[in-house]
């Protein structure tokens, strides 16, 4: 079952994820007579947590219930904010090129993974880290070419180092939806004498702006998920779908980024890595955000990650 944080009355508490409802586990805990409520952290509850054994026993129990009982539990989303599925990540770590069709529809050339390697950035967590429902904000600074991309999300339930491939995805915890929103056209001082380093620096800097990386709504635990690589993207732009495709077209699957960062870099229970987008971004199409607009990055089986443009 699909677990999430959420707020109510001014406390963050965790719960099963229905997409029109939440189920505090507060409540739900009782009917396996555990007491899983000390926590709103979700890393705990998922595969690698301290935690884990209890919510599977709650999930046994629930599954026995009637639904007329189960609905006994519900909350409306609308009575709750969603808040992001990690409250306080080490690290949130990205990544750039980890799909052909997108490398192609920016006018690059798709590569072969045994020729490169996986390109991995990193996001301010404080200003960047916006939960569902809260609002995608223009900078005014660079207001023009904001774009959109929907990545699938990994989050580690286990310290590693070093690990190799094959045993990578015994780390994950679950999986989640991120939308790592972007400048194309960053240009700090337009007016500067041109260096070497210049566009390297406006696409980075163009990542790092205030409320550009909503992640949510839910995580799926990864002993739910017998390959990652099935899972499918959609992002819709004011109802009308940009982006439609499959986490197998990812050059580097998730396996294989787990053990490409965790050989230089100890990945730790909460660190988020955001695994790339597919093609149908803005910045192909001449398309980008403006106010108004409405975002809903979706990935099959975790749920729907809604924000406004403002």
């Amino acid at each position: 079952m699909r677990l999430c944080r959420f707020q109510r009355d001014d406390h963050v508490e965790v719960g099963f994820y229905g997409d029109d409802h939440v189920v505090p586990l507060s409540a739900a805990s009782h009917l396996a007579g555990v007491d899983l409520a000390t926590t709103d952290e979700l890393v705990e509850l998922l595969p690698g947590g301290a935690q884990r054994q209890g919510v599977e026993a709650v999930q046994k129990a629930w599954e026995a219930l009637s639904e007329d009982r189960r609905r006994e539990f519900h909350i409306s989303i609308d009575e709750i904010q969603l808040r992001v599925p990690v409250g306080n990540p080490g690290k949130l770590l990205l990544l750039a090129g980890n799909y052909s069709k997108h490398i192609e529809e920016g006018g690059g050339h798709a590569v072969e993974r045994a020729q490169t390697f996986p390109y991995v950035f990193m996001k301010p967590i404080a200003t960047t880290l916006t939960h569902p429902g809260n609002p995608v904000k223009i900078p005014a600074v660079s207001p023009d070419h904001i774009d959109w991309e929907i990545e699938l999300g990994v989050i580690m339930g286990r310290e590693c180092s070093a690990v190799t491939e094959a045993e990578a995805l015994n780390y994950v915890a679950g999986y989640t939806v991120v939308n790592d929103i972007s400048d194309r056209k960053f240009r700090p001082n337009p007016g500067r004498e041109k260096r070497d380093k210049d566009s390297f620096f406006d696409w980075l800097h163009g990542k790092w702006h205030d409320t550009f990386c909503p992640i949510g709504p839910c995580v799926l635990p990864a002993d739910e998920v017998a390959d990652p690589q099935q899972l499918h993207l959609t992002l819709r732009l004011n109802g009308e779908v940009e982006q439609d495709a499959g986490a197998s077209g990812m050059i580097f699957p998730v396996a294989g980024i787990v053990a490409f960062i965790s050989s230089f870099v100890t990945l730790h229970p909460g660190d988020i890595i955001a695994t790339g987008t597919p093609d149908g971004v803005g910045s192909a199409k001449g398309k980008f955000l403006k106010a108004g607009d409405q975002l809903e990055a979706q990935i099959s089986r975790i749920g729907v990650l809604r924000n406004p443009v403002v």
